[in-house]
């Protein structure tokens, strides 16, 4: 079992100082718009995964006109207590401790301590760019084995000089096809790694989607998905072959993992061209739940699920639905943000569960 029994926030976004203490498995925290709900839960998910759920880079989560944040997190996980501490100085690398002891990576730390997030602007997720699905795929692989992550890093790092040399190709007016083959080799064992690993995640994944989409929902209705890659057609070699003189001419990588795509049909039809906007929820929400149980079926005790302002994105039928689900089956702790103290006690009464309610 995972649990978050208190989280010390300093400098971080809109908190200046602030803790918060967690007694039970199920916390609901309110109060109006930019009070620091969802602040409050995005420092959870850095304790967890080393990085805001929101912010692509650890500046702009720093509290405006400070130097750096701190945020010191305590957790029991399978009978043991942990403490997480996160610095960022402003300057250099951040500071990661697991029990005062330092990590030498911030990979280190990701899977340690599983966490699966739910906000409002995840329903890119389903009508944004593939590179939105990819990421999806990614973190949970990322939270479930330590290697993909290292495989990923070392990928994207290949993937970023290969790219570079294109460009120099193009403004020296010349070609090092020696130096070019080499990164190609670099860029092909990663790449069959995570093709590898991406593909029997999605086996894994579908059946969850469905069983988790046809609760909340609560129909029949046909949704398929599917990992379209090159790389089910053509081996990563000569994929890297055939589309060399185009990479030349474009000056980028066309063809690899990181264009990979995870399609989504309803009833044979692409999902986001045809599905109402309850549909696109309810498929939303299918997926963080899988999501959530595959993390619990890898690491042996559920994640921690943050869901921010879900009362506002699903109708009281799905809503009904999902809180039954992440409250009474599912044995892990569960942190709901909402504007309505009322609107969240009353559900909670309504589920017959033990929680605590947070008013900022």
């Amino acid at each position: 079992m995972l649990h978050l029994t208190k989280i010390t926030i300093t400098q971080f976004k809109n908190y200046s100082g602030a803790i918060f203490d967690f007694s039970e498995r199920v916390i609901g925290i309110c109060g109006l718009n930019g009070k620091g709900k969802t602040n409050l839960l995005d420092a959870i998910y850095y304790s967890c995964f080393t990085k805001s759920y929101f912010s692509k880079t650890d500046g702009v989560t720093v509290q405006f006109d400070k130097d750096g944040f701190r945020i010191e997190s305590f957790f029991i996980r399978e009978g043991e207590a942990q403490q997480v501490v996160c610095i960022h100085r402003g300057v250099g690398k951040k500071e990661l401790l697991l029990n005062e002891v330092p990590y030498e990576r911030a990979s280190q730390h990701v899977g340690k301590f599983p966490v699966v997030m739910i906000a409002p602007d995840d329903i890119e997720l389903i009508t944004g760019s593939g590179e939105e699905r990819r990421h999806f795929i990614d973190r949970i692989l990322s939270q479930v084995d330590g290697h993909y992550l290292q495989q990923l890093i070392l990928y994207n790092k290949v993937l970023q000089q290969r790219n570079s040399l294109l460009k120099r190709f193009a403004e020296q007016g010349k070609t090092d096809w020696p130096l070019l083959d080499v990164l190609d080799q670099q860029l092909i064992v990663p790449g069959n790694f995570i093709y590898d690993k991406r593909k029997l995640f999605c086996e894994q994944l579908l059946p969850l989607v469905l069983q988790f989409y046809k609760q909340i929902a609560n129909n029949e209705e046909l949704v398929t998905l599917q990992y379209d890659s090159r790389l089910n057609e053509t081996g990563f070699e000569a994929l890297l072959s055939q589309f060399r003189d185009k990479d030349l001419l474009l000056q980028r990588t066309n063809a690899g993992i990181h264009k990979d795509e995870l399609n989504m049909q309803l009833n044979d039809r692409a999902f986001k061209a045809i599905a109402s906007q309850g549909q696109r929820k309810s498929l939303l929400f299918a997926l963080k739940l899988a999501e959530f149980e595959l993390l619990k079926r890898n690491k042996g005790f559920a994640p921690l699920l943050l869901l921010d302002d879900v009362f506002e994105k699903l109708d009281d039928n799905r809503m009904q639905h999902l809180l039954h689900w992440v409250c009474n089956e599912n044995a892990g702790q569960v942190f709901i943000t909402d504007t309505h103290k009322d609107r969240l006690e009353e559900a909670f009464k309504g589920l017959s569960v033990n929680y605590q309610v947070i008013e900022l």
